[in-house]
Protein backbone atom coordinates (compact mmCIF):
# COMPACT_ATOMS: atom_id res chain seq x y z
CA UNK A 1 0.00 0.00 0.00
CA UNK A 2 1.26 3.21 -0.98
CA UNK A 3 2.26 5.27 2.18
CA UNK A 4 1.65 8.60 0.38
CA UNK A 5 -1.42 8.33 -2.19
CA UNK A 6 -2.09 12.14 -1.87
CA UNK A 7 1.18 12.73 -3.42
CA UNK A 8 0.36 9.90 -6.01
CA UNK A 9 -1.69 12.20 -8.55
CA UNK A 10 0.31 15.42 -9.90
CA UNK A 11 0.01 18.35 -8.07
CA UNK A 12 -1.94 21.05 -10.63
CA UNK A 13 -0.38 24.63 -9.64
CA UNK A 14 -3.23 27.60 -9.61
CA UNK A 15 -1.05 31.11 -8.72
CA UNK A 16 -3.88 33.44 -9.00
CA UNK A 17 -5.80 30.59 -6.02
CA UNK A 18 -2.79 31.22 -4.02
CA UNK A 19 -2.83 35.40 -4.22
CA UNK A 20 -6.56 34.75 -3.54
CA UNK A 21 -5.57 32.63 -0.65
CA UNK A 22 -3.14 35.20 1.16
CA UNK A 23 -5.30 38.34 0.38
CA UNK A 24 -7.87 36.16 2.24
CA UNK A 25 -10.58 36.23 -0.43
CA UNK A 26 -12.36 33.25 0.97
CA UNK A 27 -11.96 29.78 1.87
CA UNK A 28 -9.98 28.22 -1.02
CA UNK A 29 -11.02 25.09 -2.66
CA UNK A 30 -7.78 23.31 -1.26
CA UNK A 31 -4.99 23.81 0.76
CA UNK A 32 -2.17 25.77 -0.80
CA UNK A 33 1.63 24.45 0.40
CA UNK A 34 4.18 26.90 1.13
CA UNK A 35 8.00 27.21 2.40
CA UNK A 36 10.49 30.08 2.88
CA UNK A 37 12.59 27.09 1.70
CA UNK A 38 13.71 23.55 1.53
CA UNK A 39 17.48 22.73 1.92
CA UNK A 40 18.94 21.67 -1.12
CA UNK A 41 19.73 17.93 0.72
CA UNK A 42 16.20 17.91 1.07
CA UNK A 43 15.18 19.04 -2.89
CA UNK A 44 17.94 16.04 -3.71
CA UNK A 45 16.08 13.51 -1.70
CA UNK A 46 12.56 14.26 -2.97
CA UNK A 47 14.05 14.44 -6.86
CA UNK A 48 15.91 11.35 -6.14
CA UNK A 49 12.96 9.23 -4.17
CA UNK A 50 10.14 10.04 -6.41
CA UNK A 51 11.93 9.92 -10.05
CA UNK A 52 11.38 13.15 -10.78
CA UNK A 53 12.29 14.54 -14.11
CA UNK A 54 13.91 18.25 -15.15
CA UNK A 55 13.28 17.42 -18.57
CA UNK A 56 17.02 18.23 -19.34
CA UNK A 57 19.86 15.72 -18.44
CA UNK A 58 22.14 16.65 -15.51
CA UNK A 59 24.92 18.94 -16.38
CA UNK A 60 22.80 20.95 -18.47
CA UNK A 61 23.43 24.72 -18.32
CA UNK A 62 19.62 24.75 -16.65
CA UNK A 63 19.44 21.53 -15.15
CA UNK A 64 19.32 23.02 -11.58
CA UNK A 65 17.00 25.36 -12.03
CA UNK A 66 15.02 22.94 -14.05
CA UNK A 67 14.86 20.78 -11.45
CA UNK A 68 13.89 23.27 -8.74
CA UNK A 69 10.97 23.67 -10.87
CA UNK A 70 10.08 20.09 -10.60
CA UNK A 71 10.39 19.67 -7.17
CA UNK A 72 8.64 22.84 -6.22
CA UNK A 73 5.32 21.19 -8.51
CA UNK A 74 6.11 17.46 -6.72
CA UNK A 75 5.44 19.08 -3.15
CA UNK A 76 2.37 21.08 -4.09
CA UNK A 77 3.77 24.33 -4.34
CA UNK A 78 2.29 27.31 -7.27
CA UNK A 79 5.42 29.40 -7.13
CA UNK A 80 9.14 29.74 -7.15
CA UNK A 81 10.80 31.77 -5.01
CA UNK A 82 13.88 34.40 -7.10
CA UNK A 83 15.52 37.35 -5.86
CA UNK A 84 18.83 39.25 -7.48
CA UNK A 85 21.76 36.87 -8.70
CA UNK A 86 25.34 37.43 -7.84
CA UNK A 87 24.80 39.54 -4.43
CA UNK A 88 27.63 38.70 -2.14
CA UNK A 89 27.76 39.83 1.43
CA UNK A 90 30.80 39.40 3.37
CA UNK A 91 30.32 38.09 6.43
CA UNK A 92 31.80 36.81 9.55
CA UNK A 93 31.11 33.05 9.64
CA UNK A 94 32.32 29.55 11.44
CA UNK A 95 32.06 26.39 9.63
CA UNK A 96 30.80 23.20 11.83
CA UNK A 97 30.24 19.55 11.05
CA UNK A 98 26.83 18.38 9.62
CA UNK A 99 25.36 15.84 12.11
CA UNK A 100 22.04 15.28 10.09
CA UNK A 101 21.06 12.51 8.05
CA UNK A 102 21.33 14.21 4.55
CA UNK A 103 24.24 15.75 5.84
CA UNK A 104 25.46 18.64 3.94
CA UNK A 105 28.91 19.12 2.10
CA UNK A 106 31.40 21.26 4.06
CA UNK A 107 29.16 21.12 6.99
CA UNK A 108 27.14 24.10 8.64
CA UNK A 109 27.94 27.84 8.95
CA UNK A 110 26.95 29.90 11.45
CA UNK A 111 27.35 33.87 12.30
CA UNK A 112 29.54 35.54 14.61
CA UNK A 113 27.58 36.88 17.10
CA UNK A 114 30.67 38.80 18.73
CA UNK A 115 31.83 41.23 16.14
CA UNK A 116 30.90 41.31 12.50
CA UNK A 117 32.61 42.88 9.39
CA UNK A 118 31.58 46.38 10.29
CA UNK A 119 32.61 47.48 13.86
CA UNK A 120 33.48 50.72 13.59
CA UNK A 121 33.62 53.87 10.80
CA UNK A 122 36.77 52.52 8.71
CA UNK A 123 34.90 49.24 8.22
CA UNK A 124 31.79 50.92 7.44
CA UNK A 125 33.89 52.77 4.92
CA UNK A 126 35.38 49.69 3.36
CA UNK A 127 32.82 47.33 3.44
CA UNK A 128 32.28 46.23 -0.36
CA UNK A 129 28.38 46.77 -0.75
CA UNK A 130 26.73 44.31 -3.23
CA UNK A 131 25.62 46.06 -6.27
CA UNK A 132 21.61 45.73 -6.86
CA UNK A 133 22.62 47.15 -10.47
CA UNK A 134 24.69 45.02 -11.47
CA UNK A 135 24.58 43.83 -15.27
CA UNK A 136 23.84 40.17 -14.50
CA UNK A 137 21.66 41.02 -11.03
CA UNK A 138 18.34 40.23 -12.76
CA UNK A 139 19.63 36.91 -14.36
CA UNK A 140 17.59 34.78 -12.97
CA UNK A 141 14.49 36.65 -12.37
CA UNK A 142 14.86 36.76 -16.72
CA UNK A 143 15.10 32.84 -16.99
CA UNK A 144 12.28 31.71 -14.63
CA UNK A 145 10.09 34.60 -16.23
CA UNK A 146 10.79 33.68 -19.73
CA UNK A 147 10.82 30.01 -18.44
CA UNK A 148 8.60 28.99 -16.03
CA UNK A 149 5.18 27.11 -16.80
CA UNK A 150 2.30 29.31 -17.01
CA UNK A 151 0.67 27.70 -13.90
CA UNK A 152 3.11 28.74 -11.46
CA UNK A 153 4.28 32.31 -10.22
CA UNK A 154 7.47 33.78 -9.33
CA UNK A 155 7.59 35.02 -5.25
CA UNK A 156 10.49 37.64 -5.61
CA UNK A 157 12.59 36.81 -2.30
CA UNK A 158 15.53 35.38 -1.98
CA UNK A 159 18.15 37.03 0.09
CA UNK A 160 15.45 40.08 0.50
CA UNK A 161 14.53 42.69 3.41
CA UNK A 162 16.88 41.63 5.87
CA UNK A 163 17.05 44.80 8.23
CA UNK A 164 17.42 43.61 11.33
CA UNK A 165 19.76 40.56 10.25
CA UNK A 166 21.71 42.59 8.27
CA UNK A 167 21.99 45.05 11.14
CA UNK A 168 23.16 42.38 13.52
CA UNK A 169 24.71 40.15 10.89
CA UNK A 170 27.46 43.11 9.41
CA UNK A 171 28.25 44.19 12.80
CA UNK A 172 27.45 41.26 15.16
CA UNK A 173 24.73 41.09 17.34
CA UNK A 174 26.95 41.90 20.36
CA UNK A 175 28.49 44.94 18.87
CA UNK A 176 25.10 46.06 17.79
CA UNK A 177 23.97 46.15 21.00
CA UNK A 178 26.89 48.23 22.24
CA UNK A 179 26.95 50.96 19.15
CA UNK A 180 22.66 51.10 19.57
CA UNK A 181 24.22 52.61 22.85
CA UNK A 182 27.60 54.12 21.97
CA UNK A 183 27.30 54.96 18.49
CA UNK A 184 23.83 55.19 16.90
CA UNK A 185 25.04 57.29 14.03
CA UNK A 186 27.00 54.36 12.68
CA UNK A 187 23.84 51.93 13.15
CA UNK A 188 22.06 54.59 11.46
CA UNK A 189 24.19 54.36 8.75
CA UNK A 190 24.35 51.20 8.28
CA UNK A 191 20.46 51.23 8.16
CA UNK A 192 19.98 53.80 5.79
CA UNK A 193 22.44 52.25 3.39
CA UNK A 194 20.27 48.93 3.72
CA UNK A 195 16.87 50.68 3.37
CA UNK A 196 18.63 51.95 0.08
CA UNK A 197 19.73 48.41 -1.36
CA UNK A 198 16.44 46.95 -0.45
CA UNK A 199 14.60 49.53 -2.21
CA UNK A 200 16.78 49.19 -5.64
CA UNK A 201 16.46 45.26 -5.25
CA UNK A 202 12.60 45.69 -4.93
CA UNK A 203 12.10 48.13 -7.92
CA UNK A 204 14.31 45.43 -10.11
CA UNK A 205 11.62 42.13 -8.86
CA UNK A 206 8.81 44.45 -9.14
CA UNK A 207 9.74 45.00 -13.07
CA UNK A 208 9.06 41.10 -13.67
CA UNK A 209 5.23 40.58 -14.26
CA UNK A 210 5.64 37.04 -13.30
CA UNK A 211 6.35 38.65 -9.89
CA UNK A 212 3.23 38.05 -8.06
CA UNK A 213 4.03 38.30 -4.34
CA UNK A 214 6.87 39.86 -2.64
CA UNK A 215 8.57 38.05 0.85
CA UNK A 216 10.58 40.05 2.86
CA UNK A 217 12.73 37.58 5.09
CA UNK A 218 14.24 39.38 8.16
CA UNK A 219 14.41 37.70 12.21
CA UNK A 220 13.51 40.27 14.65
CA UNK A 221 12.78 38.64 17.77
CA UNK A 222 13.79 35.49 20.18
CA UNK A 223 11.57 33.14 22.31
CA UNK A 224 10.70 35.92 24.70
CA UNK A 225 10.98 39.28 22.56
CA UNK A 226 12.75 41.36 20.27
CA UNK A 227 16.44 41.22 19.86
CA UNK A 228 16.46 44.88 20.89
CA UNK A 229 14.60 47.96 22.15
CA UNK A 230 10.86 48.05 20.46
CA UNK A 231 11.84 51.72 20.23
CA UNK A 232 14.59 50.83 18.04
CA UNK A 233 13.26 48.61 15.89
CA UNK A 234 11.15 51.27 15.21
CA UNK A 235 13.21 53.42 13.91
CA UNK A 236 16.08 51.08 12.21
CA UNK A 237 13.98 48.61 10.91
CA UNK A 238 10.19 48.80 10.50
CA UNK A 239 11.17 51.86 8.04
CA UNK A 240 12.43 49.33 5.80
CA UNK A 241 9.36 47.01 5.72
CA UNK A 242 7.43 49.80 5.54
CA UNK A 243 8.92 50.54 2.40
CA UNK A 244 8.74 47.13 0.83
CA UNK A 245 4.67 46.99 1.37
CA UNK A 246 4.17 50.28 0.33
CA UNK A 247 6.08 49.53 -2.99
CA UNK A 248 4.63 45.80 -3.64
CA UNK A 249 1.06 47.15 -3.12
CA UNK A 250 1.45 49.81 -5.65
CA UNK A 251 2.29 47.57 -7.78
CA UNK A 252 -0.43 45.44 -7.13
CA UNK A 253 1.88 42.72 -4.95
CA UNK A 254 1.19 41.24 -1.47
CA UNK A 255 3.72 41.42 1.05
CA UNK A 256 4.32 38.56 3.28
CA UNK A 257 6.77 38.72 6.21
CA UNK A 258 9.10 36.24 7.66
CA UNK A 259 10.35 36.66 10.84
CA UNK A 260 11.36 34.42 13.89
CA UNK A 261 10.95 35.24 17.53
CA UNK A 262 8.48 36.78 19.27
CA UNK A 263 6.90 39.93 18.11
CA UNK A 264 4.10 40.68 20.46
CA UNK A 265 5.47 43.79 21.05
CA UNK A 266 5.34 45.42 17.47
CA UNK A 267 2.44 42.99 15.70
CA UNK A 268 0.04 45.84 15.74
CA UNK A 269 2.65 48.27 13.99
CA UNK A 270 3.75 45.33 11.21
CA UNK A 271 -0.38 44.68 10.55
CA UNK A 272 -1.68 48.36 11.02
CA UNK A 273 1.09 50.77 10.40
CA UNK A 274 3.78 48.66 7.76
CA UNK A 275 1.16 46.83 6.30
CA UNK A 276 2.44 43.26 6.11
CA UNK A 277 -0.60 41.53 4.22
CA UNK A 278 1.54 37.97 5.92
CA UNK A 279 3.09 36.33 8.66
CA UNK A 280 5.39 33.23 8.47
CA UNK A 281 7.61 31.84 11.55
CA UNK A 282 5.33 30.19 14.05
CA UNK A 283 7.45 28.20 16.79
CA UNK A 284 4.80 26.16 19.37
CA UNK A 285 6.79 27.72 22.30
CA UNK A 286 6.69 31.15 21.12
CA UNK A 287 2.75 30.90 19.62
CA UNK A 288 0.64 28.24 18.08
CA UNK A 289 -0.60 28.81 14.92
CA UNK A 290 -4.10 27.77 15.99
CA UNK A 291 -4.63 30.05 18.30
CA UNK A 292 -3.21 33.15 15.93
CA UNK A 293 -6.24 31.89 13.30
CA UNK A 294 -8.85 33.47 16.30
CA UNK A 295 -6.62 36.94 16.94
CA UNK A 296 -4.31 38.54 14.34
CA UNK A 297 -5.09 35.78 12.16
CA UNK A 298 -8.32 37.67 11.74
CA UNK A 299 -6.42 40.41 10.03
CA UNK A 300 -3.62 38.57 7.98
CA UNK A 301 -2.88 35.88 6.37
CA UNK A 302 -0.72 33.44 8.82
CA UNK A 303 1.42 30.95 6.88
CA UNK A 304 3.54 27.93 7.89
CA UNK A 305 3.15 26.40 11.64
CA UNK A 306 3.64 22.81 11.76
CA UNK A 307 6.65 22.82 14.42
CA UNK A 308 9.81 21.92 12.81
CA UNK A 309 10.47 20.36 16.09
CA UNK A 310 7.49 18.71 16.62
CA UNK A 311 8.05 17.60 13.00
CA UNK A 312 11.16 16.45 13.74
CA UNK A 313 10.01 14.40 17.07
CA UNK A 314 6.63 12.62 16.19
CA UNK A 315 5.27 9.82 14.38
CA UNK A 316 3.27 9.80 11.32
CA UNK A 317 -0.55 9.44 13.46
CA UNK A 318 1.12 12.38 15.12
CA UNK A 319 1.94 14.87 12.18
CA UNK A 320 -1.20 13.87 10.14
CA UNK A 321 -3.35 14.75 13.16
CA UNK A 322 -1.82 17.38 13.74
CA UNK A 323 -1.86 18.95 9.70
CA UNK A 324 -5.68 18.28 9.50
CA UNK A 325 -6.54 19.76 12.73
CA UNK A 326 -4.46 23.01 11.29
CA UNK A 327 -6.10 23.18 8.26
CA UNK A 328 -9.64 22.45 10.04
CA UNK A 329 -8.98 25.49 12.11
CA UNK A 330 -6.95 28.07 9.71
CA UNK A 331 -8.11 27.39 6.09
CA UNK A 332 -12.02 29.04 6.72
CA UNK A 333 -12.13 32.39 5.20
CA UNK A 334 -8.71 31.90 3.25
CA UNK A 335 -5.62 32.98 4.77
CA UNK A 336 -3.48 30.20 5.76
CA UNK A 337 -0.80 27.67 3.67
CA UNK A 338 0.31 24.55 5.57
CA UNK A 339 4.09 24.79 5.67
CA UNK A 340 6.49 24.05 8.39
CA UNK A 341 6.74 26.63 10.90
CA UNK A 342 10.22 27.82 9.35
CA UNK A 343 11.82 25.88 6.83
CA UNK A 344 12.39 22.34 5.75
CA UNK A 345 15.96 22.13 7.17
CA UNK A 346 17.96 19.06 6.58
CA UNK A 347 17.63 17.19 10.03
CA UNK A 348 14.14 17.31 9.57
CA UNK A 349 13.15 13.66 8.98
CA UNK A 350 12.29 12.73 4.84
CA UNK A 351 9.26 10.44 5.79
CA UNK A 352 7.90 13.24 8.25
CA UNK A 353 7.81 15.82 5.66
CA UNK A 354 6.34 13.88 3.00
CA UNK A 355 3.70 12.86 5.23
CA UNK A 356 2.89 16.61 6.00
CA UNK A 357 2.97 17.23 2.14
CA UNK A 358 1.08 13.96 1.63
CA UNK A 359 -1.98 14.95 4.53
CA UNK A 360 -2.51 18.58 3.19
CA UNK A 361 -2.83 17.06 -0.38
CA UNK A 362 -5.03 14.39 0.59
CA UNK A 363 -7.06 17.01 2.38
CA UNK A 364 -7.73 18.57 -0.77
CA UNK A 365 -8.53 15.47 -2.98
Amino acid sequence: MNRYPGLEKPATPDWPGLVDNVLRRGTPKRAYHIELFQDGEIQDAIYERFNLSAGVPEGHRDFARRKYIAVQRFCGFDYVRVGLAGQEWPLNRANVADTAALARNGGRSYQDEHAGPITNREEFDAYPWPDPNAPDATAELEWYSENLPEDMCIIGSGGFAHFCEYLTWLMGYETLCYALHDDRDLVADIARRLFEYFEIALRHLLQFERVKITWGSDDMGHKTGLLFAPDDMRKFVLPGHKRMAEMSHAAGRPYLLHSCGNLTEIIDELIDDVGVDAKHSFEDTIEDVRQIKHTYGRRIALLGGIDVDFLCRADEAAIRHRVRETLDTCMPGGGYCLGTGNSVANYVPLENYLAMLDEGRSYAA
